[in-house]
């Protein structure tokens, strides 16, 4: 998760292992009282608990958590994201300042909305739309079910908030199932894009150098170190469909180095049984996205008006009698594989 050295990438059981000293992260981690992490004219007047009410934990981070909030007065109900700035590394300041910036420009359907900033001398606390699904793959494991159908859904919503953040200038570069949140059921399941810690807003043109992104999603050319364009959320968009079809990703390997190699030469195909069954516009879909040369790519824009998404037949009989299991099984190995907080 986060930004990598691809030059230099270690396996991944050795990269979690990896802890920092604890002298000198006390030295440099702490944002003083007094130093403000959002714009002051972002920032709403009062604290938090003056405009909300605060209640049951949902989830818990490195230096943040997360609270369910309702609006007072109303019945609204909102996600209040509690921030403790002592444990903000100055390094990662510029990061969360991006990262606001971005949810306060953006207004989408799919796209995770921030509707509120407080700040006060030891918290920054979002206050966001509240998505009650939570993340999108733990809920289609939860289902039981899932088809052709239902997988066309979500991805035509993921490439909708896509096309609107490009359109915006904006590349997530971070695209993968954690940052996939849903609420509803069947037909009438939302995908909402969440977590802009990584992205970037760019100009027509304008090429990015950082490398980013998570292992498993990130497309070639990021991993070469050379320069790239928001055709990686493209790449990173068509792992996430073979996901969604079959259960399992389309690169795995014994090791990070391994894994970078498949990556590096778009080597993954379609294994029977799971894909027996999977209409060949599917297939179709994920080979114009998995592709090494990003220039041909489709854009956001042109998956929305591919044959697979407007197409009026698609399978709605449920995916292989094992998907299920394997997709529960791919759950636990990111769960497992994400450095300890």
């Amino acid at each position: 998760m986060g930004c990598f050295n691809s030059k230099e990438a270690k396996p991944r059981d050795e990269q979690t292992k990896v802890q920092p000293n604890p002298e000198t992260s006390v030295k440099t981690a702490e944002v003083r009282a007094e130093e403000k992490i959002s714009s002051a004219q972002d920032i709403s007047i009062g604290n938090v608990e003056d405009h909300y009410i605060v209640g049951k934990e949902l989830g818990r981070g490195a230096f943040s958590v997360v609270r369910e909030g309702t609006k007072k007065g109303s019945s609204e109900k909102v996600a209040l994201k509690y921030i403790e700035k002592k444990f903000v590394k100055k390094k990662h300041i510029e990061q969360l300042r991006r990262e606001i910036d971005i949810m306060k420009k953006v207004n989408h359907q799919n796209v995770l909305a921030l509707k509120e900033i407080f700040e006060s001398d030891s918290h920054l606390t979002l206050v966001m739309e509240l998505v009650t699904g939570g993340e999108l793959f733990y809920k289609i494991v939860e289902r039981g079910s899932f088809t052709e159908k239902d997988a066309r859904n979500v991805v035509r919503q993921v490439c909708a908030g896509v096309e609107y953040l490009h359109s915006q200038g904006i590349a997530h570069r971070d695209l993968k199932p954690e940052n996939l949140l849903c609420s509803g059921e069947g037909d009438d399941m939302v995908i909402k894009i969440a977590d802009f810690g990584l992205s970037k807003i760019f100009g027509a043109g304008e090429a990015l150098e950082t490398s980013c992104g998570t292992p498993d999603y990130v497309a070639p050319e990021v991993l070469t170190g050379g320069s790239y364009d928001n055709a990686v959320d493209m790449w990173s968009i068509g792992v996430i469909t073979y996901i969604l079809l079959c259960g399992f990703p389309p690169f795995y390997a014994s090791s990070q180095n391994l894994l970078f190699e498949k990556i590096l030469t778009a080597d993954y195909d379609f294994p029977e049984p799971e894909w027996t069954h999977v209409s060949d516009n599917a297939k179709n879909f994920i080979r114009n996205l998995i592709v090494k040369d990003p220039d041909q790519r489709h854009t956001a824009k042109k998956c929305l008006e591919d044959a697979w998404i407007t197409g009026s037949e698609v399978n709605q009989s449920d995916l292989h009698s094992h998907f299920a299991e394997k997709m529960k099984k791919y759950n636990d190995q990111r769960r497992n594989a994400q450095p300890a907080m």
